[in-house]
């Protein structure tokens, strides 16, 4: 069993840093209290705050500098705040009123080399030239409807452009049908961005998309592998089968 601890929290926490500063152009990033502020466009869920405190203590300037940051952008604030931050964290929030608006589950999984399995499965990594292809399906899952705007696809685009990011298609009748991203991070591979279109749901492929990841993680050296659901959710259950364990629950926070 995998204990939850400061280390691992922050071991797991500069990688979600990590994949959201690459997300995002270096103007719209702000390292601070620890972490960052990333912006990668009003009404993207990638413009968020994470990681602060997660090294100490975080002043009243560093939270007015990060007001400010995305004042100057014309959004509220959203943080991500995980439970073993520094806990005079929490107390400075609650002092000027930011919210609760969502909870998420943080699992992770040892990687070892029984996942190096070479069974036959319905994903492959996407191709060069796949990006809108790719974007488009992580979209339809997300959002559970065919046609996108081409704004609704710039989170797909995004993440398909990070730096090491390693994004798979999955397939139900030889067509598209869900996608995946992972990057890794010392060590460590972050799955996320998991969708699968609702037609297809129930069919198998997300596990299909967690295995493969999976080995590669293996092929890559990683120790540990971690991905970050909606508590009870299909897709929590689905990484605890292929075991995945909750090692702590982070909360959304909005500025008020």
């Amino acid at each position: 069993m995998i204990v939850a601890g400061p280390e691992l929290a922050r071991r797991l926490e500069a990688a979600d840093v990590h994949i959201g500063v690459s997300c995002a152009a270096e103007p719209d990033v702000l390292r601070i209290a620890g972490g960052a502020a990333i912006f990668a466009g009003g009404g993207s869920p990638l413009s968020h705050a994470i990681g602060l405190g997660m090294h100490g203590a975080v002043s009243a300037q560093e939270i007015d500098r990060l007001e400010e940051f995305y004042r100057l952008r014309g959004v509220a604030v959203t943080m991500d705040l995980c439970p073993l931050a520094d806990a005079g964290l929490a107390a400075l929030l609650g002092d000027r009123g930011y919210r609760l608006t969502e909870f998420n589950n943080v699992l992770v999984r040892p990687v070892t080399v029984a996942d190096l399995s070479p069974a036959e499965l319905p994903m492959r990594l996407a191709n060069d030239d796949e990006e809108r292809l790719w974007a488009l399906t992580v979209g339809r899952g997300f959002m559970e409807k065919d046609a996108l705007t081409e704004e609704e696809m710039d989170v797909g685009r995004n993440i398909w452009r990070m730096p090491g990011s390693l994004c798979y298609l999955a397939f139900a009748g030889g067509q598209p049908a869900a996608a995946a991203a992972m990057v890794i991070h010392d060590g460590l591979a972050a799955l996320f961005a998991d969708s699968t279109t609702v037609s297809c749901r129930g069919a198998g492929l997300h596990a299909a998309l967690i295995r493969g990841r999976l080995r590669d993680a293996a092929a890559a050296g990683c120790d540990l592998a971690t991905a970050a659901t909606l508590p009870g959710s299909n897709s929590q259950r689905n990484y605890e089968r292929r075991g995945f364990q909750v090692v702590y629950t982070k909360a959304i926070l909005a500025a008020h």
